[in-house]
């Protein structure tokens, strides 16, 4: 029973629930950005280059002999397209934590709010106004 209670306190810790947040949030964004990537930027790359599908590319190593031995291809089609995959996600955090630490700076930067002036004690106050008092 002791080692469920351990998992039990570990699981419930804050960092392992912001980091699991972290990763699921992360995946969606991956998959948003590989549609960024399949569905709107590659389709006018490949069109400017010739109408190429990048995941069609590819060099065949070895003729398909019959419908029991297909052919052995290199796809390198993929690593391209993964590469571009990589790449934007890679810009697109970058100017995500770019923006995060230009407004940290800004906070840092900006004066602090001079404090308030202490409240004088009742000692202080009467002695302010006999000190006024004698002036006149």
């Amino acid at each position: 029973m002791k080692l469920a209670d351990e998992f039990k306190a570990f699981a419930m810790k804050g960092n392992v629930v912001d980091m699991a947040v972290g990763i699921i949030i992360g995946a969606a964004f991956g998959k948003i950005i590989s549609s960024l990537v399949a569905d709107v930027i590659m389709p006018p790359l490949g069109l400017l280059i010739g109408g190429v599908n990048f995941t069609d590319l590819k060099v065949i190593l070895k003729a398909a002999t019959d419908a029991t031995h297909p052919a052995v291809t290199w796809n390198y089609g993929n690593f391209l397209q993964a590469a571009f995959d990589f790449l934007i996600i890679a810009l697109a955090v970058f100017t995500v934590i770019k923006a995060i630490n230009a407004s940290k700076r800004k906070e840092e930067i900006a004066p602090a709010a001079p404090p308030a002036p202490p409240v004088p004690t009742k000692e202080e106050s009467l002695l302010t106004e006999i000190r006024d008092l004698l002036k006149k």
